[in-house]
């Protein structure tokens, strides 16, 4: 056999192992790097269902959170934009009244099939329709924050409005796309300039809106 047959077969092997030990690992025991091969950045095309998938999953979320705690729940991200490729996930918004809600809200979705992401004292990220095997049919990030906290929304209202921006944020993830595809740090970062820039054009133009 050929050298070049047999060092093709090791690599194979090799990341057939490599398969099969991460297929074995729970998602909290992956590293970062094992995290983004599994669950890399993939963009499609708008798809009109995101908006019954949000409907779907926040008429949810209502049923178990109690009232007292909730001021607005919104559908945000570019899933939210008409005409404009986005990650196949939904991502939704929760402001609560007050900081230390936060951590009970939380508990109460934890215990529901949502996974924290991460927590600082101010915001918490959880998501659904992420597993051992790769994304769900349905995947949602869902970002618990003090009201107020809430610039998403501004960018949002501002890229419906504008659709020339909101081309032109298209065309910029669909450039960073295959760069940072397992990166998803770095694939936020780069369109955080972008991000920054009209956040602050739409909160000056939509003053006390939100």
């Amino acid at each position: 056999m050929h050298i070049e047959n047999v060092i093709m077969i090791i690599n194979v092997r090799n990341k057939c192992k490599l398969v099969e030990d991460r297929l074995s690992k729970k998602l909290e025991d992956m590293s970062l790097e094992e995290l983004w091969q599994l669950f890399p950045i993939f963009l499609v095309k708008h798809n009109k269902e995101w908006a019954d998938w949000y409907d779907e999953e926040a008429t949810a979320i209502l049923s178990l959170i109690p009232a007292k705690y909730m001021v607005r729940i919104s559908h945000i991200g570019s899933t939210t934009i008409q005409n404009i490729w986005a990650k196949n996930i939904v991502d939704i918004l929760l402001e609560v009244r007050l900081a230390e809600e936060l951590e009970i809200v939380k508990n109460i979705l934890v215990e529901n099939n949502w996974l924290c992401m991460s927590q600082s004292t101010r915001r918490i990220s959880l998501n659904k329709g992420y597993t051992e095997q790769g994304f769900a049919e349905k995947v949602f990030h869902l970002h618990i924050r003090v009201v107020g906290d809430n610039d998403e929304l501004y960018f949002r209202d501002y890229l419906r409005e504008n659709h020339n921006v909101a081309k032109e944020y298209e065309h910029l993830k669909l450039n960073l796309w295959k760069k940072f595809e397992h990166d998803r740090d770095g694939y936020t970062d780069a369109k955080r300039k972008f991000v920054k820039r009209y956040t602050k054009v739409a909160k000056e133009k939509f003053i006390g809106r939100y």
